[in-house]
């Protein structure tokens, strides 16, 4: 379907090319974009989420033809990423050419890059004609939004226009990789799994984490702050256990849910209980997560139990969302 044939895909593209903030679907989440190349535009985006100006922004592309204009360099290793994953949930951190504004990156001397596999994302890409900057449609530090029902309880009437392109299918923000030429480095685990990656381009290393203490650095990388992607009840992470048994967290004095994986057996402590994927699928667990965390934060509970997932493929990344939202 192409953009003429769609009245909301072009008013959303010139509202972008106007200098507006836009939110629209990815598969990971939903995003608050801006022209990336606008940096008044970009501003706004940080208005709009609280967010510190030390955090970077990820650039969406709607393809890899539009690389050479923000980065300076595709080395092989990067093209190859591309090339195997693009569209799709993993972003690139490159050297950037002078086009990206310092305000995109945090001022650091790198760029953040993905092609988003959403066919709405790609039809507004490709109407604006411009490289989209967009983080998560939400208030900064909380749960992301993976449909467009959150952006507009989170955001209400701050954003020009939300396109409604349905629940998010991955539902967890894109890997993040670092490429230089000293090879490959993890900086957020996501959508594309490490075993997928390593099967690509061998063993990668994991970037240490940012330094809490000097954030005027910039963070390498969005999404790596100790606490992010909180809800405003309070929540707490337990190992994962087979039997699925979680004694003890439960008192008469709180209302307490729980976020598990699978079908728990010891669920009569809890008021509310919300399941990721009754057939233990981390796919089907890390699409729903932020939308089960959404329901939990609404439901009036003192404290939520999320159930930490097998350290594998998603579960990695599921995992690293609870961890931040559950640090203090």
């Amino acid at each position: 379907m192409g953009c003429d044939s769609n009245p909301e895909i072009a008013r959303a593209a010139a509202l972008l090319r106007a200098g507006g903030v836009v939110a629209f679907p990815t598969e990971t989440v939903y995003g608050l974009g801006a022209n990336a190349l606008d940096e008044r535009a970009v501003a706004r985006v940080f208005e709009i989420k609280g967010r510190p100006r030390f955090d970077p922004l990820i650039v969406h592309l709607s393809g890899v033809e539009g690389v050479s204009r923000l980065a300076a360099e595709f080395p092989p290793t990067a093209q190859k990423l591309a090339e195997e994953f693009w569209p799709g949930p993993l972003t690139l951190v490159l050297p950037k050419t002078p086009a990206v504004p310092d305000l995109v990156t945090a001022g650091l001397a790198t760029v953040a890059l993905r092609v988003p596999d959403h066919p709405m994302a790609q039809e507004l890409l490709r109407a604006a004609r411009v490289p989209i900057a967009a983080p998560s449609a939400n208030p900064f530090g909380r749960v992301s939004p993976t449909t467009a029902d959150h952006v507009r309880e989170q955001l209400g009437g701050q954003v020009e226009l939300v396109l409604d392109g349905g629940p998010c299918r991955v539902g967890v923000e894109s890997t993040v990789l670092a490429v230089t030429a000293a090879g490959v480095s993890v900086m957020r685990f996501g959508g594309t799994t490490l075993e997928d990656i390593e099967a690509v381009v061998g063993k990668v290393a994991m970037k240490p984490e940012h330094n809490p203490a000097a954030p005027s650095a910039g963070l390498a990388s969005p999404g790596t702050l100790p606490q992010h992607y909180a809800p405003r009840t309070p929540l707490i992470v337990r190992e994962f256990e087979a039997t699925g048994n979680f004694a003890g967290v439960g008192t008469p004095a709180r209302r307490v849910g729980l976020l598990a994986f699978r079908s728990p057996r010891d669920v009569a402590q809890f008021d509310r209980v919300e399941v990721l994927s009754p057939a233990g699928d981390l796919r089907e667990a890390a699409a729903n997560v932020f939308a089960a965390m959404h329901r939990l934060d609404a439901a009036g509970l003192d404290l939520i139990v999320a159930e930490l997932l097998p350290e594998q493929g998603l579960g990695r990344a599921i995992n690293d969302r609870l961890r931040r939202a559950a640090h203090a």
